[in-house]
């Protein structure tokens, strides 16, 4: 049989992305007030049910939160994304004394001693450490702390693409295991297929020594008609075959379209399953070919739940 691959709309094998993808950057900010700021900037997606977005950013910047969450939410659907800002002044080596604060740590010092009749010494180590003692020379102002977000949102721009491409690349990857997976499901159902002629007719040999041992006692025709239907019954399984191919071609359909094709590819792998049990309970019992027709079967589970572990990752 000749392979076929699967195209979007577009005519274009279709793109499915991974949820697994990292994206970083690193550069460096002049700030007309604070001077050169070192900015890192990184992007880590993971499998998740839904979309769950976990940014890590410096005290005092809730109105860049908020915009990258909303440029996130715009981006993708489905993962857990981490979004992570490291900021580095260590290049700001300027320090200001505040003699102000220092005398009024000084003050209060004294008031307390003099109150408890303390003989005690201020530590100065101690009283450089208070906040507000020592200020950098050159705080961020308004223009800085702008200038900064705009320089985050700019740079989080550039990383999404970036993101995105390594989970496409790993979800290209993910996409053709689970094409060979398919093909070789469609390879047990063609297996199937040959066997069933022998399988129907171990089934009616099974009846016709229902029918005997009926026969040699006072027939029951209520119960023989019972066992004629349940028999017919449980030697066909064409159907569960024919939908088992079914839902193998639009597997691969899926996978060949654009977006978030996850979810739909899970409830899939839930049919697949319903009808393996299905071939599996019909089967079961049946002498001769009926033990391969179980091994296969059980192959054909066990494929769909390596499957299923896989998709787990897709978006």
């Amino acid at each position: 049989m000749a392979e076929t691959t699967a195209v979007s709309s577009s005519g274009q094998p279709g793109v499915v992305y991974s949820m697994t993808g990292y994206a970083g950057i690193a550069g460096a900010l002049q700030l007309a007030r604070a001077g050169e700021m070192r900015v890192q900037i990184a992007l880590k997606s993971v499998n998740h049910r839904f979309l769950d977005l976990q940014l890590r950013l410096p005290s005092g910047m809730d109105a860049l939160e908020m915009e990258l969450r909303r440029m996130l939410k715009e981006e993708f659907v489905r993962g857990h994304i981490e979004f992570s800002l490291s900021l580095d002044r260590s290049s700001q080596r300027g320090v200001a004394l505040n003699l102000a604060a220092l005398e009024s740590c000084l003050d209060s010092f004294r008031t307390a001693a003099s109150h408890f009749a303390l003989d005690s010494q201020p530590d100065l180590n101690l009283l450089l450490r208070l906040p507000g003692v020592l200020q950098q020379e050159s705080p961020m102002g308004e223009d800085d702390q702008q200038a900064l977000q705009a320089y985050v949102l700019d740079e989080t721009r550039r990383l999404i693409p970036a993101l995105k491409t390594m989970r496409a690349r790993e979800g290209a990857e993910l996409a053709q295991i689970l094409r060979d997976a398919m093909a070789k499901m469609e390879q047990v159902v063609g297996t199937l297929e040959l066997l069933q002629p022998e399988i129907t007719a171990r089934h009616e040999q099974r009846l016709l020594q229902k029918v005997e041992a009926l026969i040699g006692s006072e027939i029951n025709r209520q119960r023989l008609l019972e066992e004629v239907a349940l028999l017919a019954d449980r030697s066909d399984v064409s159907e569960e075959m024919a939908r088992l191919r079914t839902h193998v071609r639009h597997f691969l359909e899926l996978l060949a379209a654009d977006g978030e094709v996850g979810k739909k590819l899970d409830f899939l792998l839930q049919e697949l399953n319903r009808e393996a049990n299905t071939l599996l309970s019909k089967t079961t019992g049946v002498a001769g070919k009926g033990t391969q027709v179980t091994e296969l079967g059980l192959a054909l589970k066990a494929s769909i739940e390596k499957v299923r572990e896989q998709i787990q990752n897709l978006e």
